[in-house]
């Protein structure tokens, strides 16, 4: 009997999920109606602000660029043959082009220019075009410091440059900034599918650490990982990193984001657990970490202490998002923000990430978990609006009743624009409770 009902709830529970989230088709149309906006709206700004007039992006098929995995239309798996783009800004007369020195066009927002019957040479039709358009700076993307923004590989940049004319080679510069700023910048359609893709990471950790799923004593972490793999799967979703789930206690402690070990711990009642979830959606990412506390027999909530440690991380958030401010490097935002909340007493780590079309994404680091004094370039890219963050960090609180320190270790999606910081779909202010008499779990 018990089986039957844990099928029939799974059965509703994947229905609850799934008619929010759309089938395939759909979602082409939705990923190809944002890239038309995106290249013809937002593309020109970035264009203009990186003071690039020609950006061309070159790969080949199964070894792309990731910023051209980004501009492929959504029935475009990958890139085909070698497929070359070439985006022109007309600043005086407030145009741009998308072109394509390709066999086809690269669905509707980017027309193939090159008749290969007529000019053979592939590279040769880019280098005419080039002549043509006789741009003042010819964008390519490599970089040495922003992995993202490094896409062109040696024997497309040497095949290039060697039949670029020389007038033209000393126009050429690194679209660094101009990749970043393409990854990194969200629109507002985009950020309307960013709420419901929280809400449903949120949804699957909630369920996750639920006694849907655990049962203390029995569950071992390693489960419930695999649980949320498959629920993800069954969604019609896809993780981009595997999870992670980790116990605190008063015994002893298995914080796999530390000590990177494998492990099998059986979840029992007074645990406080911990995960790592991240899902994608609509070219978009989540990265998430909750907390969660295994109730002992005859508890209704969690513990004061436990409550508490979970203000002090909501604090060290507060601290940290009061601090974004457009033209903020990441280590400006870091150095602050530790600073203040050492002030306050807290023990904070701070590794927030920017987050979007790549999970760890383009755009400023605000520390790293082993770099807690900044850092180098990648830090010291400035914050822009309309930008998407993992606000990823812990702080170490001490628990007399546990005679140790644990860490509170936060992660929820956060956006910042010019009216200053939000979080995408909330943020976690109570622990998740699981029970064994299957208790709805508390936000």
């Amino acid at each position: 009997m018990k089986k039957t009902i844990l099928f029939l709830f799974s059965i509703l529970s994947i229905y609850s999920y799934s008619q929010h989230i759309l089938p395939e088709r759909e979602r082409a149309k939705i990923v190809d109606e944002i890239l038309e906006e995106r290249f013809n709206d937002l593309l020109p700004t970035l264009m203009d602000r990186a003071d690039i007039d020609m950006w061309i992006v070159i790969s080949r098929e199964y070894n792309e660029d990731p910023v051209l995995r980004t501009m492929l239309p959504a029935t475009w798996l990958n890139a085909r043959r070698r497929t070359i783009l070439v985006f022109f800004r007309d600043r005086s007369k407030s145009t741009i082009e998308k072109l394509a020195i390709a066999r086809y066009d690269i669905g509707k927002n980017i027309k193939s220019v090159w008749n290969k019957e007529k000019q053979p040479d592939q590279w040769q039709a880019l280098i005419d075009l080039i002549i043509g358009k006789n741009p003042k700076k010819i964008g390519l993307n490599y970089s040495d410091h922003f992995g993202i923004a490094d896409g062109i590989v040696k024997t497309d940049h040497d095949a290039f440059m060697t039949r670029l004319p020389k007038k033209f080679q000393k126009r050429v510069v690194s679209a660094e900034k101009l990749a970043i700023g393409w990854i990194e910048t969200r629109t507002e359609r985009e950020m309307a599918i960013y709420s419901h893709l929280v809400h449903i990471t949120h949804q699957i950790i909630e369920e996750a650490f639920s006694a849907n799923v655990i049962t203390p004593g029995v569950t071992t972490t390693e489960d419930v990982v695999w649980w949320m793999r498959d629920k993800v799967r069954s969604l019609g979703l896809e993780t981009w990193f595997h999870p992670t789930v980790d116990v605190q206690r008063a015994e002893n402690s298995d914080l796999y984001a530390f000590d990177n070990k494998p492990k099998l711990d059986v979840i029992r009642p007074g645990d406080l657990l911990h995960c790592d979830f991240g899902i994608t959606y609509l070219r978009l990412n989540t990265d998430c970490q909750e907390l969660a506390y295994v109730l002992k027999s005859g508890e209704q909530e969690a513990p004061a202490f436990l409550k508490d440690a979970l203000k002090e991380g909501n604090r060290l958030q507060d601290i940290l998002t009061r601090n974004f401010k457009t033209g903020r490097t990441g280590n400006e935002i870091l150095l602050k923000s530790l600073s203040e909340a050492k002030g306050e007493g807290l023990k904070p780590q701070i590794y927030t990430h920017p987050l979007g079309l790549y999970g760890h994404s383009a755009g400023p680091t605000i520390g790293m978990w082993d770099s807690q004094g900044g850092v180098p370039v990648n830090g010291d890219y400035p914050l822009y609006p309309n930008t998407v963050y993992a606000i990823e960090l812990n702080t170490k609180v001490f628990l007399k009743e546990w005679k140790k320190e644990i860490r509170v270790m936060l992660e929820e999606a956060g956006f910042y624009d010019d009216m200053g910081h939000r979080y995408v779909n909330g943020r976690q202010t109570k622990l998740l409770l699981i029970s064994e008499d299957g208790q709805h779990i508390t936000k």
